[in-house]
């Protein structure tokens, strides 16, 4: 087969998926070291421009764990984690503010635009779109969320940019509260009745037995991945990963994606391709 046919294949099956997401809006959890690295995010940026352009209704919500722990180290405040979730006292949640809405943020936004797309870079206290209150005493300001109030990412989506949402919240007395970016793009997915959540970081997937990569999972159905919780199969960071997909499909989402950012291309074979690239979850 020639260079051209290859080609004039690979657009013939991607035809039917374009089809499919045409018009539907696909919520971007964008996160983990595959932030930090210039080339990788690159190439993960100029495939959420694509689907842009090609119809798709793109929603990105990122993290910056990375940046939020080199402005803590900076200022000489100590990291812990409770159950894969940043410990937050005040002073931790303005500086994680600091560095998602304000570092993180606006170079996502301003990456895009260099690019030649559009973005509008925001955070859930915009619009008091992420409401919250106090998860739990043993994890300070650490948010759970009681509503997302979805209006003013609807409002960008239907122009020609992307709305981009740095993961913090706030609450009724105006209190800011660290949110978990998972679990936030979970919520967000969920409130706008996503056609497909996709989980972006720096694994592969799920995997029966990390780190036997013959032990990878292409697909798995949701009652399946909590038995691989339970038998402790899935730990640390990962947990909060799934109890976001667990409630984006408790919302009525039809199927999620762990994907690896570090993949070139992986959003558009992901989305475009029969195999895929990342562990499918499905309800």
């Amino acid at each position: 087969m020639t260079d051209s046919q290859t080609i004039a294949k690979i657009l013939t099956e991607s035809l039917t998926y374009l089809l499919k997401y045409r018009n539907q809006t696909v919520v971007i959890k964008y996160g983990g070291n595959a932030m930090t690295d210039d080339k990788v995010k690159e190439s993960i940026l100029k495939d959420i421009l694509l689907l842009k352009t090609v119809g798709i209704k793109v929603v990105l919500v990122h993290g910056g764990g990375p940046a939020i722990a080199e402005l803590l180290d900076k200022y000489q405040v100590e990291s812990q984690f409770i159950k894969g979730l940043r410990y937050t006292d005040e002073q931790t949640a303005h500086l994680a503010l600091t560095a998602l809405a304000g570092a993180v943020n606006k170079t996502l936004v301003q990456d895009l635009i260099q690019l030649g797309g559009n973005a509008v870079g925001i955070s859930g206290i915009d619009g008091k779109m992420i409401e919250a209150q106090k998860l739990s005493d043993e994890l300070g300001y650490v948010g759970e969320i009681t509503k997302i109030n979805p209006a003013l990412i609807e409002q960008i989506v239907s122009t020609d940019a992307i709305p981009v949402i740095a993961s913090a919240g706030i609450g009724r007395d105006g209190q800011i509260y660290n949110i978990n970016a998972d679990t936030a793009a979970s919520r967000i997915a969920g409130s706008l009745k996503a056609e497909q959540f996709i989980v972006l970081s720096d694994v592969r997937g799920l995997y029966a037995d990390y780190p036997d990569e013959e032990s990878f999972i292409e697909k798995i159905a949701l009652t399946e991945l909590s038995k691989l919780v339970s038998n402790g199969k899935i730990t640390d960071g990962m947990i909060p990963k799934i109890e976001a997909i667990k409630y984006a499909m408790e919302e009525g989402l039809g199927r999620a994606v762990l994907l690896d950012g570090r993949v070139p291309n992986a959003l558009l074979l992901e989305l475009f391709t029969d195999k895929g690239q990342g562990t499918l979850i499905t309800s």
